[in-house]
């Protein structure tokens, strides 16, 4: 088995939402295709994937660095020795190759890209769902029964305000998710308060209700928005600082009783160990949200999940920052925490497809060969213009 070509090509998000930070209006996302020889039913096997949500596309990095030295490794190193197929954790091996330790930016979510594609095409190549060579490999059941998830919006628009905000919110609700998380941070502390309340209010208590201020606060505002939400009981309070303030983290765990949530900016295994060692998380409450398609990819983030449990944290504690198709089957094939979902944001990329069902607050995904993403409406006409007749 050898890879042919690796392409890539950006794709714009839709719509001009934002959270406490960053305007989502120009970004794009990087969509990869990773051609390999094996042939089914006429056609080379393709693996597809995208570097997440949330961060820019990486085309330049991969086009210059990361897809020509992967190319240019012979292709009986980038095999499993047992099973003659890709082994996703050489082909990343390959593509970091002559990199520096550390400045996990842009480049962990361009490998994480390729690295995904490859987990696609093994499991189209198997012609099993993804996670079910997730499971395999990782030595996990499946929950091919479904997972916790939960709708992420309440982002900030213009024009937009509290009676909105309780409509979408109750518009989830009306589509089987059982639980939401708002955006705060990018308003005044009044404001974002009554936010929260209408949120509550529409969700039918604040157990329903996740916040996150995507690391807009310092540890002052941080500890102050605390105090303010703690009689809501929230499902959780997620970022509120800077994700490397390790010792701005600690603190507002030393203050604030509900559960916290952080982790989905951090890229690296070294970095993920810091904050469990410094970051004062309590293994009895809190969440980690690291993700794999920011983070070098499933080989990183696996490793992420063993240095959790290796801190006394359970795996269930592991709930991926990223709403798709992507983490869904990690979180189904690893036997985690938890999904998100972005039923109304971040298209094509955000979001399952019609044949994932949400019930009773579980998802649960489709049987489709790999990660599915071709049964996604409003994506799979990216893919097969990336594609093409490969």
């Amino acid at each position: 088995m050898r890879i042919t070509e690796i392409r890539e090509v950006d794709v714009p998000l839709t719509g001009a939402i934002s959270n406490a930070v960053v305007s989502f209006e120009h970004h794009r996302v990087s969509l990869v295709a990773v051609v390999t020889d094996v042939v089914r039913s006429g056609r080379p096997v393709v693996g597809v994937a995208f570097n997440s949500i949330g961060r820019h596309a990486q085309g330049g990095i991969m086009r210059e660095r990361m897809i020509p030295r992967v190319l240019g490794t012979s292709p009986e190193d980038l095999l499993d020795p047992v099973s003659g197929l890709l082994d996703p954790a050489r082909v990343l091996t390959a593509a970091m190759r002559d990199e520096k330790p550390g400045g996990h930016g842009d480049r962990a979510a361009a490998a994480s890209a390729i690295e995904l594609a490859c987990w696609d095409a093994l499991a189209k190549i198997a012609d099993e769902p993804a996670y079910a060579t997730i499971g395999r490999r990782f030595g996990q059941e499946p929950l091919a029964a479904g997972v916790p998830v939960y709708a992420a919006g309440g982002y900030y628009r213009a024009g937009e305000g509290v009676a909105e905000l309780g409509a979408e919110i109750r518009s989830y609700l009306d589509a089987g998710y059982e639980a939401v998380k708002i955006k705060i941070g990018g308003a005044s502390l009044t404001e974002d308060l009554r936010r929260l309340d209408g949120a509550v209010t529409a969700a039918g208590g604040g157990h329903r209700v996740a916040v996150d201020a995507n690391g807009r606060f310092d540890r002052a505002t941080a500890v102050q928005y605390g105090k303010e939400m703690a009689g809501h009981d929230l499902r959780w309070y997620e970022e509120p600082v800077d994700p490397l303030d390790l010792r701005g983290t600690a603190d507002l765990a030393a203050e604030y009783p509900g559960a916290l949530a952080t982790g989905e900016n951090l890229f690296s295994v070294p970095d993920v160990v810091n904050l469990l060692e410094f970051g004062g998380l309590r293994a009895d409450r809190d969440i980690l949200q690291m993700d794999a398609g920011l983070s070098y990819g499933l080989t990183e983030y696996a490793a992420m999940v063993d240095a959790m449990q290796a801190h006394g944290f359970d795996r269930r504690a592991a709930m991926p920052h990223g709403g798709h198709l992507i983490n869904l089957h990690i979180v189904v094939g690893l036997a985690l925490g938890g999904c998100e979902a972005y039923p109304g944001v971040f298209q094509p990329f955000g979001g399952y497809s019609d044949r994932c069902e949400v019930k009773g607050g579980l998802i649960v995904p489709s049987d489709d060969p790999g990660f599915g993403l071709e049964q996604k409406a409003d994506l799979a006409p990216h893919i097969e213009a990336l594609v093409g007749r490969a």
